[in-house]
């Protein structure tokens, strides 16, 4: 059965390019985020994985970790980061997972048999400190995903798990948040200092709390 948000992300051991992991405890107190590639020396996901390498310093100030799976073995995955360090002129600085028996991507629900019974889909997982999954995402493999807005969905669920508010659409950092249904207009003061603005009763916007 698909992982739904809010279930505990599996644990697994595995191989990766940085030798042996637990998940769990490689992922430690901090924030997660796993994402899947069908194979190695894919030209979409070369691309890919060169923009995550690039936004290394944006997720360690998020305390995020990045990791990405392929079935291919881990002497494949070495051949690949060189092709992607040239190709992206960038330093691979996470691990890839190696999956060949297809554990992990059997775990996490990436096996999409109406595309593929034997390659993963391309997936996203983002996992809290607390190992719950926040977010999943799945894209076509003719679609590169984009981390400027996982960045942005990052910035959203760290914001919204410490604050009784929500994001809006197209929410950048900085902007303004919705007051939550839960919050009643009498308790507005007392958690939102800077006060609130009431556009319907049940749509109210804060400045950002944490700024």
């Amino acid at each position: 059965m698909a992982l739904r948000l809010g279930d505990t992300a599996p644990n697994f051991q595995a191989n990766t390019t940085e030798g042996q992991i637990d998940f769990h405890q490689w992922l430690g107190t901090g924030w997660g985020i796993l994402f899947s590639h069908p194979a190695d020396y894919t030209p979409v996901c070369t691309t890919e994985l060169g923009a995550v390498s690039k936004l290394k310093d944006e997720f360690a100030k998020r305390n995020v970790k990045c990791i990405a799976i392929s079935v291919d073995p881990v002497d494949a995955h070495h051949g690949w980061i060189r092709d992607i360090n040239e190709t992206q002129a960038t330093t691979m600085n996470f691990p890839i997972i190696a999956d060949p028996t297809k554990t992990v991507a059997a775990l996490y629900d990436m096996i999409h048999p109406n595309v593929d019974d034997k390659a993963t889909v391309r997936s996203v997982f983002v996992i809290g400190p607390d190992k719950k999954v926040k977010l999943t995402l799945t894209y076509p493999m003719s679609c590169g995903r984009n981390f400027a807005e996982i960045l942005r969905v990052v910035d959203s669920l760290q914001l919204t798990s410490k604050f009784k508010v929500a994001t809006p659409a197209d929410w950048q950092d900085g902007q303004d948040c919705i007051v939550t249904l839960a919050v009643k207009d009498e308790e507005i003061p007392a958690l939102f200092p800077k006060g609130a603005r009431k556009v319907k009763p049940y749509l109210r916007y804060t400045p950002q709390p944490n700024k």
